[in-house]
């Protein structure tokens, strides 16, 4: 598939012969008022006009050429200021030099030496302009030309260079590869000049903009926020990359009061700066108004956040559309792509697309033999066009790698194009292939930023592959939002990352590593280098933090105890298997949520046990009781009493906070509160309340009374005293309220009730649930069958017999699922006439008297608008509580707002809601 622009006349000086140094001559013209401001560190502000700019870089011209330079020469600018940078680049230009801007690696002096050694062979040994405050930290070059920025002014130079052609090179841009195979991207006068005049007339340029610039100049994109708004005879603010940085809404501030028009900010900035708004607002009245663009790139744009971006600055008067997704690399002179129908555009999608090229490129998605594929079809993207490069400086073997045999370029991402617009799947070399799966690292880094133990944009996925591994595999590498001395809460970190990526992903990570933010290395744009971490991983660099990490795990899973006996081995060669790990990390003490079990490993364990103790019926409720390795081998031995019901099923045991007590939704069972428990390890114990008749010859409850009855007296019996936290999931939520109240009439104190999705009048429902209703909710909460199906089998179902409405169920199931629940018909109908037993018990049921107060989450309802789910029935739970009731809105629908997409984002809603109820107890 390809997709072009219509061609757009590439722009040139007033002759056509001066290249970008043209730019320069006409912007010296320009009124006084027009020109660069620099905000520096402080904010305090500088303003250069165009002509002082033209006179600064001829001075600066005069130092150079006493240095010995002639035309052609490369000058390697290793500056840190744009107030020095950008003279210093013009300086360049206007005597026919070219310039090779670079930022100092402070914090890693061995890879800044490599470097620069790298550079200045690849540079055939430059003159390197920096500043006496980077010098003093620049590691020894002994040999090498250096000389400092603030000592080469001197009496203006005449700009006397030979006239270059379009194909001449104008600037040489690094690559962000690493230390020791960084390419410079070799840019000519006419690919500057082509894509300036493409991205001028698709954004609408004009001498009326004001355009902000806070990249750092090792990145193609701040030369187009240098470049562009010259090239129309428009104002630019240019600002240090760490003053944006550090603090996110600076960048609010410099656009209000500057009135910027354009600018950029990739996805971690939107979410940094949601997060501040967030907590302390934006500290005074925006006018924003003026914004009408913000590009963004540099990595996937999350709709989600953007969207939040959008909303929470909407009453400072930013345009709905303001955010611009855009895709663009060094070697196409930056924007490439342009999506300016954002947010619209990409409705119901997690990614934003990146809109069509920009005028004069021509965009192809192609198969690994270069040949294009049709439209809608992911494949490998390309590009050609006189903004794209022609080649790698001294690198003729990667500039042939880079390009077809029929002149496009290889980007090295995937993709595909629908309508002509750009919809990026993931990079080649930032994938992790398991098991024959690529798997794309910025889906899983955007799962876990929002995870509340991740410091925001401070996580990379990366592939590994172990000596001996059959596939590669995934290292977490992060720097985590809380002290790494605090073990317990580091611990919590590693459960809440290893969960969320099971779930997101299927598989567990090799390894999970917390860094501190100067361990983890980003270029200047903020874009975390996964390549060089992971080299910094495989070459050992990272090897005192691995064993660090793997000893505070032994630690907070009580050490290692070897198996003891031949059931002992044999249940923990099961844990090592199904865990991925070597057999000497497992315990007898190791417990299975600990280790990383998940609900589909409980029912994969009870499988596997069947296999190995055929004559041993484990349960899956008797899996969960026993969690570690000597609990199983002894309930398997059979040293391990059953004890007769008991509704209470630890889930996890951890932590010292009080104890979270879950009742179960309509379906009577808790597997759906496993994955949930998973994120609470090290901080609360996390049990959940599962009803009875599930056992063989347990009776269901008679009412709604004996069963609140049973779960007071179970949990005073795992929890004598308060203050207790008390959460019910959709059914549940009833059932909650009546424990909590029962609870309090007894004189305990509830400091939490949790109530999720549920209005207290749920009588009327209980008398419209029918069996065949209820056996067909169960079957879809279950998974076992699609909503669609549930909603075209109601009338069919009802005019057959119980039985027969089994049968049909039961036929169109997922055999899949089926085997992963182990679940049979007989199995199925035992299940049904339990879930019935509940809707009976419910139909009597009318709530009375009150509670202190509840915080109730509320996602999609089955049925209307969750606006109206709200407001018309669960505010009604305000008629039963003596205080304020908080109303929580969380992810996903009735049925779907535990499972795999959307438990991450509710365990962090319903935690933060624990600890303020609780006050951290």
């Amino acid at each position: 598939m390809t997709s072009q622009s219509p061609t757009y006349p590439v722009l040139a000086g007033p002759d056509g012969t001066g290249g970008i140094a043209d730019l320069l001559l006409r912007a010296a013209t320009s009124p006084p008022t027009c020109g660069v401001r620099y905000i520096d560190d402080g904010g305090a502000l500088t303003a250069q006009p165009y002509a002082d700019l033209y006179d600064l870089a001829r001075r600066v011209l005069t130092g150079l050429r006493d240095h010995g330079l002639r035309p052609g020469a490369t000058v390697a600018l290793l500056l840190e200021h744009p107030r020095d940078v950008i003279p210093a680049f013009w300086a360049c230009v206007l005597g026919g030099f070219v310039p090779c801007p670079m930022t100092p690696l402070r914090g890693d002096a061995d890879r800044w030496a490599a470097q620069l050694e790298h550079v200045a062979t690849l540079l055939d040994d430059p003159l390197i302009v920096t500043s006496g405050a980077v010098r003093r930290d620049m590691p020894p070059l002994p040999g090498r030309r250096i000389v400092d920025v603030d000592r080469l002014p001197g009496a203006a130079a005449e700009p006397e260079p030979p006239a270059p052609g379009r194909d001449d090179v104008a600037l040489l841009m690094l690559t962000s590869g690493s230390t020791g195979n960084s390419k410079a991207v070799a840019l000519t006068h006419g690919n500057l000049l082509a894509a300036l005049a493409a991205k001028a007339e698709r954004l609408g340029c004009h001498a009326g903009d004001v355009m902000l610039n806070w990249i750092a100049f090792d990145h193609i994109a701040a030369f187009e926020g240098h470049l562009l708004p010259m090239s129309v005879g428009a104002a630019q603010v240019q600002a240090q990359s760490q003053f944006v940085l550090t603090d996110p809404v600076r960048l609010l501030h410099a656009a209000a009061e500057h009135r910027v028009t354009l600018t950029f900010a990739p996805n971690f900035l939107f979410g940094e700066i949601n997060k501040a708004l967030r907590d302390a607002g934006p500290g005074r009245r925006l006018d924003l108004s003026a914004l009408r663009h913000l590009l963004s790139g540099g990595e996937a744009v999350v709709c989600a956040t953007a969207r939040r971006f959008l909303d929470a600055l909407a009453p400072h008067g930013l345009r709905r559309q303001a955010i611009a997704p855009a895709f663009g690399m060094t070697e196409t002179c930056a924007g490439s792509t342009m999506n300016l129908g954002f947010p619209d555009a990409d409705a119901g999608a997690e990614f934003a697309s990146l809109g069509p090229p920009v005028p004069g490129l021509d965009v192809r998605i192609a198969d690994e033999r270069d040949t294009p594929v049709p439209a809608g079809t992911e494949g490998c993207l390309q590009v050609r066009g006189p903004m794209v490069f022609r080649g790698y400086h001294n690198d003729p073997a990667a500039t042939a790698a880079a390009f077809t045999g029929d002149g496009w370029f290889r980007t090295g991402d995937r993709g595909r194009l629908v309508d002509g617009r750009l919809h990026l799947t993931g990079r080649d070399k930032d994938s992790i292939i398991v098991n024959g799966v690529n798997y794309f690292s910025h889906e899983v880094e955007t799962a876990l930023e929002r995870l509340r133990e991740v410091a925001g944009s401070w996580v990379a996925a990366v592939p590994i592959r172990p000596p001996g591994s059959d596939t590669e595999q995934l290292a977490i590498m992060f720097t985590p939002a809380v002290p790494m001395a605090d073990e317990a809460r580091i611990h919590q970190a590693l459960a809440a990352i290893r969960n969320t990526v099971v779930l997101l992903w299927g598989f567990r990570p090799a390894l999970i590593l917390p860094l501190p933010r100067a361990d983890i290395p980003k270029t200047s744009l903020g874009k975390i280098q996964r390549s060089l971490l992971r080299r910094r991983l495989e070459t050992g660099r990272l090897a005192d933090r691995q064993r660090w990490i793997a000893e505070l795990t032994r630690r907070r899973l009580g050490g290692h105890v070897p198996p003891d006996g031949p059931t002992e081995r044999a249940v923990a060669a099961l844990y090592a298997d199904l865990f991925a790990l070597a057999p000497d990390q497992v315990g007898a003490t190791a417990g299975f949520l600990e280790l990383g079990g998940t609900s589909l490993d409980v029912l994969r364990l009870q499988q596997r046990l069947r296999r190995t103790h055929p004559h041993s019926d484990v349960s899956l409720v008797s899996i969960l009781r026993a969690p570690t390795v000597r609990a199983l081998a002894a309930l398997l031995d059979g040293s391990a009493g059953s004890g007769g019901y008991d509704p209470v099923v630890p889930l996890q045991l951890t932590g010292d906070r009080t104890p979270l007590f879950c009742v179960h939704p309509g379906v009577g069972e808790v597997l759906v509160f496993v994955n949930l428990a998973a994120y609470f390890t090290g901080e609360r114990p996390f049990y959940a309340l599962r009803a009875r008749g599930f056992g063989p010859g347990e009776p269901h409850f008679a009412d709604f009374a004996e069963m609140v009855s049973c779960y007071v007296t179970a949990i005073r019996r795992r929890q004598p005293t308060g203050p207790y936290a008390i959460a019910g999931y959709s059914y549940g939520g009833a059932v909650a309220f009546e424990i909590a109240r029962a609870l309090e009439e007894q004189g305990e104190e509830v400091g939490f009730l949790g109530i999720i999705n549920l209005p207290p009048h749920i009588r009327a429902r209980m008398h419209e649930i029918d069996f065949t209703e209820g056996a067909l909710h169960l079957a879809l909460f279950l998974d076992l069958i699609t909503a669609q199906q549930t909603n075209d089998l109601v009338r069919p179902l009802r005019d057959l017999p119980p039985e027969r409405q089994l049968d049909r169920i039961m036929a169109i199931a997922s055999p899949q699922r089926l085997a992963e629940l182990d679940l049979d018909r007989a199995g199925f109908a035992t299940w049904v006439d339990l879930a019935q037993s509940l809707v009976h018990a419910g139909r009597s049921y009318e709530p009375g008297g009150n509670v202190a107060s509840a915080s109730v989450f509320y996602a999609v309802p089955l049925h209307g608008t969750k606006q109206e789910w709200l407001d018309d029935h669960l505010r009604r739970w305000d008629d039963f509580t003596r205080g304020d009731n908080r109303y929580l809105d969380v992810p996903g629908e009735h049925y779907t707002l535990m499972n795999a997409d959307h438990v991450g984002a509710f365990q962090q809603i319903l935690r933060d809601e624990l600890d303020r109820t609780l006050r951290g107890r």
